[in-house]
């Protein structure tokens, strides 16, 4: 089975992608190279800045397409020319150079057909300060990096790329290009980026939360289920409480984009049948202000925090009426005794 290659990037951004803490200020570039035979490849790619896909490409085109309309950031138009022009060398001899890679190798150790993913960026810290990094993997395991100013071997990889290397570490004239894209280049774009998308990059917005049933694996269990949409940026915090006890089950999904660049996740909770009563989901976001989203789950139903609210007002109300009516009638007899 081959997935398609938006898929696959998407899987990338999240396997190499930064941490909750650094996403705003990562720019990874993502390659995914298929080599089916000597003759028959594609390479299709993407940039994201943080959680946000910001750029991509495609087989079909040499031209780097902006997915934001402040992609360009603050680079002038002859210096994206320029970026696009490298770029467009690039897939050109890299395709040639994997070609001619096949052929170097010893027979047996490297054949068609060859799946080749890359990751390229930098990050940029407190300080002005930045890092770069390049790696490349083969049929999905690590095989190479570029760290310093030569390109080195992974542990884990195979003996055979210890002759490609060679032969990169021999061309001064491509390892400098690397570095200046690497150390120059990228992080200046990454400031133009962060200082251009400002506005989408700090953009809040609100989840919306909702409860439903799903099936459970277990018999005589039910699945409780969290569905949490619609929130920016990325990170949030959701969770099946227990009055102020988390349930430690709590099974989080994938967190998985919506076509408006907001975010989904659904939080699980698989308990018996007879214990659902009492639950609530938590929800927490940068959005909210320091106050949380609490859905409840009671008689068997889920219940809005609305809908909760509502049924506290009436039995305050039937309870407020009963006291009334108490009072009125003792009132009453309290008289008729005295006359």
């Amino acid at each position: 089975m081959r997935w398609p290659p938006c898929l696959l990037l998407g899987l990338l951004a999240r396997v190499w992608g930064p941490s909750e803490a650094r996403q705003n200020f990562t720019l990874r570039c993502l390659q995914i190279s298929s080599f089916f035979n000597s003759s028959c490849s594609r390479t299709d790619g993407a940039a994201w800045l943080g959680d946000l896909q910001t750029h991509r490409w495609d087989n079909a085109s040499d031209a780097i397409q902006f997915l934001r309309p402040w992609a360009q950031g603050t680079f002038s138009n002859e210096q994206w020319q320029k970026l696009q022009r490298v770029f467009q060398v690039y897939r050109l001899s890299f395709t040639r150079d994997i070609q001619e890679l096949v052929k170097m190798v010893p027979e047996g150790h490297l054949h068609y057909p060859i799946e080749l993913q890359g990751s390229a960026g930098c990050a940029l810290y407190p300080g002005n300060a930045s890092e770069s990094f390049l790696q490349v993997a083969y049929q999905g395991e690590h095989i190479v990096s570029f760290q310093g100013t030569s390109w080195q071997k992974a542990p884990e990889a195979p003996p055979w790329v210890e002759l490609p290397i060679k032969v990169l570490n021999r061309d001064q004239g491509t390892k400098e290009e690397v570095q200046r894209l690497l150390n120059d280049t990228c992080p200046q774009f990454l400031r133009g980026l962060l200082e251009a998308g400002k506005t989408d990059l700090e953009k809040q917005e609100k989840p919306v939360a909702w409860l439903s049933e799903g099936l459970s694996s277990a018999r005589g269990h039910r699945q409780v289920v969290c569905h949490v949409s619609g929130f920016s940026p990325k990170p949030l915090w959701v969770m099946w409480m227990r009055g102020d006890q988390e349930e430690q089950n709590t099974h989080r999904g994938d967190v998985l984009p919506n076509a408006d660049g907001t975010w989904y996740l659904r939080a699980s909770l698989d308990v018996e049948a007879g214990a659902a009563a009492g639950l609530a989901c938590w929800v927490k976001h940068s959005s909210l202000g320091g106050q949380p989203i609490v859905l409840y789950w009671a008689g068997g139903k889920p219940l809005t925090a609305g809908l909760v609210t509502l049924i506290a007002f009436v039995l305050l109300t039937a309870v407020s009426c009963v006291f009334i009516a108490v009072y009125h009638a003792r009132k009453r007899c309290f008289y008729q005794d005295i006359l």
